[in-house]
């Protein structure tokens, strides 16, 4: 028996590039359940589909930073400037600084990298419980805390 024969397949359509801003989408997370949402740039308001928490869009041009809660390790969004968050999930207040306010260190113990308030002149790191003098040669004023 003969085999039908396919036709030549149509020629891709040309490429056109989309228009600026035609289907942008933007993303937040959900002040319910803490999902990440995307959501048409423009929305005033988002419903997710996990919560069915209506969560306000931030007015355009906010900016927003992000932290991780000192308490539950959730990642908070919250707008650039504020000097604390409080976790939904938790409840647990968190100090917000801005890049040019902290500083870094590596525990004089465990190595860990260690984010400090460049006011501080010790840290303590939370997987050993060192403190780690800040400015101090190695070795120096250096103790395990209990």
């Amino acid at each position: 028996m003969p085999v039908p024969l396919a036709p030549y397949p149509t020629p891709p359509a040309p490429f056109t590039p989309p228009t600026p801003n035609a289907g942008a989408q933007s993303q937040l997370v959900c002040s319910g359940c803490r999902n990440l949402l995307m959501y048409p740039a423009g929305a005033p308001s988002v419903c997710c589909a996990v919560c069915s928490t209506v969560t306000t869009v931030p007015a355009p041009g906010t900016e927003m930073a992000q932290l991780v809660c000192g308490g539950c390790h959730t990642l908070l969004m919250y707008v650039r400037g504020a000097t604390s968050v409080q976790c939904s999930c938790c409840h647990t207040v968190n100090l917000a600084m801005e890049g040019n306010q902290v500083a870094h260190v590596n525990c004089g113990n465990c190595r860990m990298l260690l984010m400090y308030q460049y006011s501080a002149r010790s840290v303590k790191c939370a997987v050993c419980s060192f403190v780690t003098s800040v400015g101090a040669s190695p070795g120096r004023d250096q103790k395990p805390s209990n």
